[in-house]
């Protein structure tokens, strides 16, 4: 017999837990829209070239972790492991050039073949803030101050540390990427086979290693930070600026990096310790070379993407809904009678909770399983003198009320 378990590392989102989800969500959509993002989406699943280009051979997207398939039709696809690729590939596709800066917000689910840990999962949920066509800090700055602002919200930015570091122009990483191969080329017996594959094409990634071999040789290898040009210094040093600024707190971590050479200049990412070893709640930077390796026009961009299953674990509990009122008709006209009011009701914001069926006993036991601040009570008697028997479920206390003020009382 076939299993009914949900797939390993997926995992149901039921009722109860769903308000946490929807407050990360409505929290970023709200903060988002006051910084001028507009909402987006794009397809769960792309062509595998648009992730291949992106993610790089080297990355371990790419080697162990994309879901990837052919169709019916023999096209290869992925189903979509983040959202910054599809969002570029929509911007070049959908001639969105003439609305810079491209400022939006996106949220959906992603898909990693990837051991599954605290917090993580193979589909999972992401937040995503991109700004294309920008070259200036201050928009690197305002995707740091968007992300800060959803941590705060959700209560948890005074539990985070922002790290940041850069990871220069183009130049600065061409003369730090000679050092670097042949540091670890000195070492090469030492690092993992991983790493090996990396070397050449993407050595920045042996920072991201979890091998302890590799990680015991990455305190001596050259940083990035001492070959920076004097433009890229600046530039960083902008950004550190406009944060100063605004009063948003930093560590500068020489050690935070990004494999792929289209990311440019300012890395970030906003840690906790309230997650053991894997602490990054949110993460991003520049990658002004990401449009053109799509094969857009060069075109600058920055922004970040946060696991919203993490953000649900570490965040403070919702607000609760609103309590309903219950509807307790006695008797078929009543029955009737109270589809209309619930209806009438629900149309004026007022949540209302109408059992399909039963008597008097078992509609308040159900009104109290929900937790119903008040019951409205409706018979024969009270049809006929076009009023409803209103019981405050907390006091104890019974009114009538007419039929017509009803909404209005409910709402006082």
């Amino acid at each position: 017999m076939t299993s009914l378990q949900p797939i390993r590392g997926t995992h149901d989102i039921l009722p109860d837990e769903y308000p946490r989800f929807a407050q990360v969500v409505e929290t970023a959509r709200e903060v988002s829209r006051l910084y001028g993002y507009r909402e987006m989406a794009t397809p769960i699943f792309e062509t595998t070239e648009v992730f291949a280009r992106t993610s790089g051979e080297t990355s371990d997207v790419v080697m162990k972790q994309m879901y990837s398939f052919t169709d019916r039709g023999g096209d290869p696809l992925t189903l979509r492991p983040e959202y910054t690729a599809g969002i570029c590939r929509a911007f070049i596709t959908n001639g969105q050039q003439q609305n810079l800066p491209f400022k939006v917000f996106a949220w959906g689910p992603m898909f990693r073949y990837e051991r599954p840990q605290k917090g993580r999962y193979r589909q999972f949920h992401q937040l995503d803030i991109e700004v294309i066509g920008s070259p200036e800090p201050a928009a690197d700055v305002e995707v740091i101050a968007v992300g800060a602002d959803i941590l705060d919200r959700l209560g948890l930015l005074a539990d985070c540390t922002l790290e940041i570091n850069s990871l220069g122009d183009p130049e600065s990483r061409a003369a730090h990427r000679k050092v670097l191969i042949d540091y670890f080329k000195a070492h090469i017996g030492k690092l993992s086979e991983d790493s090996r594959a990396r070397l050449e094409r993407n050595p920045l990634r042996i920072f991201d290693s979890k091998d302890e071999g590799d990680r015991a040789l990455l305190p001596d290898a050259p940083l990035l930070t001492g070959y920076l040009t004097p433009a890229a210094k600046e530039i960083f040093a902008a950004v550190l600026r406009g944060l100063d600024d605004i009063g948003i707190k930093y560590h500068v971590n020489p050690h935070l990096v990004r494999g792929l050479d289209y990311y440019t200049h300012a890395a970030f990412e906003f840690v906790t310790n309230r997650l053991g070893a894997q602490g990054t709640v949110l993460a991003g930077g520049r990658y002004d070379g990401l449009i053109e390796q799509l094969g857009g026009a060069p075109t600058p961009a920055t922004g970040w993407a946060a696991g919203i299953e993490r953000l649900m674990m570490l965040a403070q509990e919702p607000k609760p809904a609103p309590r309903p009122v219950a509807l307790v008709p006695l008797g078929e006209a009543a029955e009737r009678k109270a589809l209309v009011l619930a209806r009438d009701l629900r149309r004026r914001g007022i949540a209302v909770e109408l059992d399909y069926k039963g008597n008097m006993k078992r509609r308040l036991q159900r009104a109290n399983k929900v937790n119903a601040r008040a019951a409205v009570i409706l018979g024969d008697n009270e049809l006929a003198k076009g009023v409803a028997a209103v019981k405050d479920l907390d006091k104890g206390e019974q009114h009538e009320v007419a039929l017509h003020s009803l909404a209005e009382a409910l709402s006082a």
